[in-house]
């Protein structure tokens, strides 16, 4: 049984998450401060707009 236990494949790393997230794809490059940004200010604006035009 302690044979089987040594040839037990060792548990995936990080390395190669790592080298996934550091590929460069094509595409648009978008800060991540206005991917925040534009669903808060349409939320905000939705806010308004029900504020004001409410009856």
């Amino acid at each position: 049984m302690s044979s089987n236990k040594k040839s037990a494949p060792l548990p995936a790393s990080s390395g190669g998450l790592m080298r996934f997230f550091e590929d460069e794809t094509k595409g648009f490059k978008i800060d991540p401060r206005i991917v925040v940004s534009i669903p808060i200010s349409l939320i905000v604006v939705s806010w308004v707009i029900d504020l004001f035009l409410a009856p």
